[in-house]
């Protein structure tokens, strides 16, 4: 197992960089550089040519991807154009809020689409089943940024539960938190949501059309027991592994949720990166977005192999 966490490591470093090279070859495409931005409409042409200087955006394209490289293996990710601060220091500083509301999320996620899709198994061709594929269906087919928005309107503007946006943190105000975090999780998860339950219900009746959970049910145990004990159990997982790329799409979407809402985490923080064409900063902040995706996927890789014990002898091989 630990070989295989090694492996499944190392594997990561080249398509990191290969990301790297990728972003940093799209995000120069983008009309415009960081000295207009930074030297405003009342610069003149002197001016934008000493801000690039300064900055280092006269160098060659190739030089500064080489730059980059030669800072990353030492642990640095840049220094921020506007924000003139570490690359690395903002992102750690917005990812606790990032994190906090990808995890909020997937519990809903979990919760309502795990049991919805378990519920309309059991109750396969019934009128809770066909509820629970409306609802599946509906979830995959509503864009977060519109029913976020939708949201905002209906909770916020004419309910006024909910406020329309900012942040609170949690360690300041756990009830404020969660007044905060609950659109923007909600938004997040619906669609996600709609996606566990088709997968959940799916695998479920797959596996209680096996021979076995039929034995079981003609021992006499209960139905409850057969569930819980000898179905579930198989159906976790492919579960684990939709919960990984969930997990996955909730942090790599969180760019246009938390713009609406007005959360300071690092999707805000790429959002106003690309719009003032803070180089560092994007390609920072996707690096570390993208990092973060990989380890995600190698635990639940080895999460998978450790639930399945023919995996863990075809990778010991």
């Amino acid at each position: 197992m630990i070989g295989y966490t090694i492996s499944r490591l190392l594997q990561a470093i080249p398509i990191l960089l290969i990301v790297s090279l990728i972003a940093f070859g799209i995000i120069h495409l983008i009309p415009g550089d960081a000295a207009t931005v930074i030297g405003g409409p009342s610069a003149t042409p002197a001016d934008l040519a000493r801000i690039r200087e300064n900055l280092g955006l006269d160098q060659p394209l190739h030089i500064q991807i080489l730059t980059f490289y030669a800072n990353l293996f030492q642990g640095d990710l840049g220094r921020s154009l506007l924000l003139g601060i570490p690359v690395t220091e903002a992102v750690l500083a917005r990812s606790p809020i990032t994190i906090g509301i990808a995890i909020y999320s997937l519990v809903l996620t979990i919760v309502f689409g795990l049991a919805t899709g378990i519920i309309a198994a059991l109750n396969h061709n019934r009128w809770i089943d066909q509820a629970a594929t409306v609802f599946a269906l509906i979830g995959v087919s509503l864009p977060n940024f519109w029913l976020a928005l939708v949201m905002i309107v209906l909770f916020s503007v004419h309910l006024g539960w909910l406020p329309t946006g900012g942040y609170v943190p949690f360690t300041q105000n756990p009830i404020g938190w969660f007044r905060t975090a609950t659109m923007p999780a909600v938004a997040l998860a619906l669609l996600q949501a709609g996606l566990l339950t088709r997968i959940t219900r799916s695998t479920m009746l797959e596996v209680l059309s096996q021979d076995y959970i039929r034995t079981a049910r003609a021992k006499g145990i209960s139905e409850w027991r057969v569930v819980g004990r000898h179905a579930l159990a198989n159906v976790m997982m492919p579960v684990v592994t939709v919960l990984g790329l969930i997990l996955s799409v909730l942090l790599s979407g969180s760019i246009v949720i938390e713009t609406i809402f007005g959360i300071p985490g690092i999707g805000a923080l790429l959002g106003n990166a690309i719009a003032s064409r803070d180089y560092p900063m994007i390609q920072g902040g996707l690096f570390f977005i993208t990092a973060a995706l990989l380890l995600l996927n190698i635990v639940v890789d080895v999460l998978y192999t450790s639930l399945d014990p023919r995996i863990r002898v075809t990778g010991g091989k």
